[in-house]
């Protein structure tokens, strides 16, 4: 009996080269709508799946494939008795190959004009009932939704003359992830449209990026994934102009540095070591502002990961080559910039623009056996009922340190405290397991320099020993969320050293 083989396509990649190889193997290429006029007008001999079926395409394409003539030949086990006698009773002859690729609803949800009608016109139906039926009955047929896979498969029918159990198992579970991601597209954007924030079940798909060399440690493997039609400034987003490939410590600490340098509209430079900021600096120029942020821990910043808001300059380049540092990432860099950059051979230099384009709409972290899904904490002042809570007032000067402050210290672990000048960091303490060791840290690495600077705290302060800490070392000026029920100690004391202390009402954690 010959072999026939189903192809219908809206990637058509390849496929003309593919079906012109099973037509010289001796199968019968049968296929549907677009992929069987590409065919037929470049001299392949295409059997119509409406003359198969005996049925026309109706609906406008909604319906032509889901026919007992096609879904029989997809499914009946070729060495059971009973199914060949059924096929044989109703004229259904079977199906060997199926090569289908489904409509293109991530491209069409992607534009921005989309609307909802064209989007679940571009839901396909009869492309996954195919796929599927054939899938599930790898065991007889051979199905192909990547024309990456055409000429492995094509190899084995030459040489073999059928393609082995292992490749079809290889195949149909590729089928199975990429119907799984299809619908995960699906759900996902009628949740959507649906407002509904926390379904009782969410699927979600991602695409490999890139494999590492190792996770955390050498010891464990890991690779890169990114989510379809995720946040516009995202290391996934990101284009690699220069350097060794990305580890996956690099990468968390990239995703940091990024989250921090968004928050600002001025130029502005981000350390990170640890996905902890060690130094943010803001200035009139971008040389300026990664002076800034280098002068507030010369030490941590070695080896550290940069994020910057501005094109990177051939003054910035400079600095930046004088030092060792594992990833600099930028909306871009001048030609001189790159030229000197890149004499550094192992620096891995990130091109990322589009700080105020598309954010996710859901973090997401995993936990053994689960999954934690919130609204991103993406809270500013802007959104804060801000309270001076001291006699003092803060003066302009310290209210633009605070704010600086307050911009970072949601980037820090909890527990958090930040001390900061107008233009930078001075001394950041980071997940500690009490208030006041934090502060202890972050005031000892400002040193003299806390002196008439302000305090960031990510949560309030539930005794009024972290204020005192801050005004022997001289803080003028301190921004916390308020809220504990011994604030009136804190207030207390803050006005006893003359502190100006500011409730945000908004707090920061940060695990």
């Amino acid at each position: 009996m010959k072999k026939r083989a189903l192809l219908s396509v809206s990637d058509k990649s390849g496929v003309l080269e593919f079906a012109k190889e099973l037509e010289g193997l001796g199968y019968e290429i049968l296929s549907t709508g677009g992929t069987m006029n590409h065919l037929k007008e470049n001299g392949v001999a295409v059997t119509a799946v409406g003359d198969v079926t005996g049925f026309p395409e109706i609906l406008g394409g909604r319906v032509k494939t889901l026919h007992p003539y096609i879904h029989g030949g997809l499914l009946a086990k070729h060495d059971d008795p009973a199914h060949q006698a059924e096929l044989e009773e109703h004229g259904i002859l079977p199906i060997d190959i199926v090569c289908v690729n489904l409509y293109p609803f991530k491209s069409t949800i992607s534009k921005p004009d989309v609307t909802v009608e064209d989007a679940i016109e571009n839901i396909d139906i009869g492309g996954p009932t195919m796929l599927r039926a054939s899938a599930k009955n790898h065991a007889y047929l051979t199905v192909l939704v990547d024309s990456a896979d055409y000429p492995a498969v094509l190899e084995e029918l030459k040489n073999d003359g059928a393609t082995t159990l292992e490749t079809r198992r290889r195949l149909a579970a590729k089928v199975f992830r990429h119907t799984a991601a299809y619908d995960a597209l699906i759900s996902g954007y009628l949740t959507d449209l649906a407002g509904e924030e926390f379904p009782e079940s969410v699927t979600t798909t991602y695409e490999l990026k890139q494999p590492l060399r190792y996770g955390e440690n050498p010891h464990q493997k890991a690779a890169f994934y990114s989510r379809p039609l995720g946040g516009e400034f995202s290391i996934a987003r990101a284009e690699q102009l220069h350097g060794k490939e990305l580890s996956y410590n690099n990468i968390q600490d990239a995703n940091a540095a990024i989250g921090i340098v968004r928050e600002f509209s001025d130029p502005a430079a981000v350390a990170v070591k640890h996905m902890n900021p060690c130094g943010v600096g803001t200035a009139a120029t971008l040389s300026d502002a990664f002076k800034a942020a280098y002068d507030a821990d010369p030490v941590s910043i070695f080896g550290g990961i940069i994020a910057l808001n501005r094109e990177v300059d051939a003054a910035t380049a400079e600095q930046l080559a004088g030092i060792f540092l594992e990833i600099i990432i930028a909306p871009g860099y001048t030609d001189e910039a790159f030229e000197i950059l890149t004499q550094k051979k192992n620096i891995r230099l990130l091109k990322l623009d589009g700080a105020d384009g598309k954010r996710d709409e859901y973090a997401t972290v995993s936990v053994e056996g689960g999954l934690l899904r919130q609204n991103p904490d993406i809270a500013s002042l802007d959104d804060a009922e801000i309270k001076v809570a001291t006699k003092r007032e803060p003066t302009e000067e310290e209210w633009e340190a605070l704010k600086l402050g307050w911009k970072v210290v949601k980037h820090v672990k909890s527990n958090a405290i930040v001390v900061s000048d107008a233009n930078r960091t001075l001394g950041v303490g980071a997940g500690q397991m009490n208030r006041v060791g934090a502060a202890k840290i972050a005031l000892e690495q400002a040193g003299d320099r806390a002196k008439g600077a302000g305090l960031a705290s990510d949560a309030f302060f539930p005794m009024d020993d972290t204020v005192e800490a801050a005004a022997k070392a001289g803080i003028t000026a301190i921004i916390q969320p308020g809220g504990s029920k011994k604030d009136e100690d804190s207030i207390k004391k803050a006005d006893e050293y003359g502190i100006a202390m500011v409730f945000t009402g908004i707090r920061h954690f940060k695990h």
